[in-house]
């Protein structure tokens, strides 16, 4: 197995400043539909929007699974990417305090095979039922031309409600407690990357240090936080999706502020520290693509039992951003 060097998101195919740049020219147009019952914009994990009469705010996200399903078509493993999708989804209308009430999805193939779709749709119920929420339908295309046969894609959309009657959430303030929540591993972000540092392996090749085969680490399904976010007191939450650590943490954060995050205050899995030496990834480069083993970060006033401490609030002149110790 030979060592890829100097490997990065964007020498793989995706370029998150280009992405962030493109959103920035086009937000006047997105801002411009948007009427008073619009709450916070573009920019927040998930979109809320008023209910008449009090009743409440919807809050909305939706999202795809990436190149992770090249993963799951080369294993021939589906089930877990319908998960993936569910629980992406849920996390992030779960960090507006919302209880999500239905999805809906968006399955399109190059040509359509009766056990994936299975497979994919299975997934999504179970999901669906794991997280209190109902699939109420989607749409199913065949696009030979778009989609190589034996490709497909997956995306969908989460509502949820939040509760006129929820207790309004405090302020973030200087000193304020960051906390970790472990993800279940890579999640479904970085996959393009990740694909890159082990096109030459076998997905069922086990690595020492992993102890079971590459394909199965690769496609542990992305971990919803719905139980935590409705139990724990927490004043602001970062989904750690795509853009990692580097780019999610200060979602949460408002103006003045940075998150000051101690690097030794959890431990990182070990599928990241493969993908760093194998692909010889730089450390930022690792922190603005992938979660490093945290799934979603907290802001609390206190430390939660249970869970690391991984950093503080800071003050910070300028732009909100994470400072790495």
């Amino acid at each position: 197995m030979t060592q890829k060097e100097g490997l990065s998101y964007a020498a793989a195919g995706v370029d998150v400043a280009a992405y962030s740049s493109m959103l920035e020219r086009v937000k006047p147009l997105i801002n411009a539909t948007h009427g008073p019952a619009v709450m916070n914009g573009v920019g927040p994990f998930a979109g809320l929007y008023e209910l008449p009469g009090g009743a409440g705010f919807l809050a909305a996200s939706a999202d795809g699974v990436g190149t992770k399903i090249k993963v799951a078509i080369a294993s021939g493993r589906h089930r877990g990417i319908g998960h993936d999708l569910v629980n992406h989804c849920v996390n992030d209308v779960a960090t507006a305090g919302a209880r999500p009430l239905f999805m809906l999805d968006y399955f399109a193939a190059g040509k359509l095979d009766r056990g994936v779709y299975e497979e994919v749709v299975a997934g999504l119920c179970e999901a669906c039922l794991a997280n209190g929420l109902a699939l109420l339908g989607g749409e199913t295309a065949e696009m030979p031309g778009v989609y190589a046969l034996g490709d497909y894609d997956l995306a969908g959309f989460v509502v949820g409600l939040v509760d006129p009657e929820s207790p309004q959430r405090p302020p973030v303030q200087i000193g304020d407690v960051l906390v970790g929540l472990p993800s279940s591993g890579l999640h479904t972000n970085g996959f393009s990357l990740v694909r890159k540092v082990f096109e030459d392996v076998a997905l069922d090749y086990v690595f020492p240090n992993l102890g079971r085969p590459l394909g199965e680490e690769l496609l542990e399904p992305h971990r919803s936080y719905l139980k935590e976010l409705s139990a724990l007191p927490w004043k602001a939450a970062a989904h750690v999706t795509g853009g990692g650590l580097l780019e999610n943490v200060p979602r949460a954060l408002p103006e003045g502020c940075a998150a000051e995050l101690d690097r030794s205050a959890w431990r990182v899995p070990e599928i990241f520290e493969l993908v760093a030496g194998r692909g010889d990834v730089e450390e930022d480069e690792m922190f603005g693509t992938f979660n490093m083993g945290l799934g979603l970060v907290l802001v609390a006033a206190e430390p939660l039992e249970g869970y690391p401490v991984v950093g503080r609030v800071v003050e910070q002149a300028g732009s909100r951003r994470v400072i790495l110790r």
